[in-house]
């Protein structure tokens, strides 16, 4: 996985307003089906994990664990963040294949 590359097409999806970003939020935004995408830090808490893992189970939004904390602030330009939701499917469907090679 090429890291400068899902991080710059995150840091296009932030600048078009296409993510939430902070538990609380993604969380409500899993619940009302609009985030197709949740990017959880690898160094997020293990009660941040287990919710967040659940709820994107319980409402099948595709997952994927990044780099850590400072790595996802980087990516939007922003301080450290541990959990984003993507609510664009066609930014969803374009990081997903760029963090699965």
């Amino acid at each position: 996985m090429s890291d400068q590359k899902w991080m710059s097409m995150l840091g296009l999806a932030a600048r078009a307003r296409m993510l939430v970003s902070g538990e609380e939020l993604v969380i409500k935004d899993v619940r009302a089906k609009k985030v197709k995408l949740v990017l959880l830090s690898s160094d997020a808490s293990e009660s941040t994990r287990k919710k967040v893992v659940n709820k994107c189970e319980h409402y099948h939004v595709p997952l994927r664990t990044v780099s850590t904390r400072d790595f996802l602030g980087h990516a939007i330009g922003k301080g450290e963040r541990v959990v984003i939701g993507v609510i664009d499917p066609g930014f969803a469907k374009k990081l997903i294949t760029l963090l699965d090679q």
